[in-house]
């Protein structure tokens, strides 16, 4: 009898999906429970008697603003800032209330990017003073706009802006 054991070559070879497709796959999976979870909510939430009369075209004027909003992060991240500049003022247009504060603290961002930092500053005030529990976009509209005055020279007022979004988010610390 003989006893022949298998060499790593007669192995079958790995059926393991590479972690960059499961990554992707992942962050598709929350962009999409995402979607279909602001879907429901604007349908069902606690607002759903205060939105029910509205006309379709500013439900079509919110998803139009909704997408831009994407797409200028997307592009931001890319490093695209002008082409995220853009359309983030395109989603500006449509004039969403409940978008606004949200597309202007990521706005105060791009405009920090690209050198535009009086700018800058108006818009991270624009989501800095929006009513509501806007704790988290708070936070990150001081940092931009601590960033876009530490740019102009002036480190007081951007230190303080730093100390303000540190103490709405810990994780953004003083660069």
């Amino acid at each position: 009898m003989s006893s022949k054991k298998k060499t790593s070559s007669e192995e079958k070879p790995s059926t393991r999906i590479p972690r960059k497709y499961v990554i992707a796959l992942g962050v598709i999976i929350v962009i999409c429970i995402a979607i279909v979870a602001g879907l429901v909510l604007t349908k069902q939430g606690p607002w759903a008697d205060a939105t029910a009369n509205i006309p379709v075209t500013d439900e079509a004027s919110f998803m139009s603003a909704g997408a831009l909003y994407c797409q200028s992060v997307d592009l931001a991240n890319e490093g695209n800032y002008t082409g995220a500049l853009a359309d983030a003022n395109a989603a500006l247009a449509y004039n969403v209330p409940s978008l606004i504060p949200l597309i202007q603290s990521n706005r105060a961002g791009i405009l920090v990017e690209t050198g535009n930092y009086s700018e800058a500053i108006d818009a991270a005030d624009v989501a800095i003073s929006a009513p509501g529990n806007l704790t988290t976009l708070r936070a990150i509209a001081y940092y931009n706009k601590a960033n876009a005055l530490e740019a102009l020279g002036r480190t007081s007022e951007a230190d303080a802006n730093y100390a303000n979004a540190s103490a709405l988010d810990p994780t953004l610390k003083h660069p």
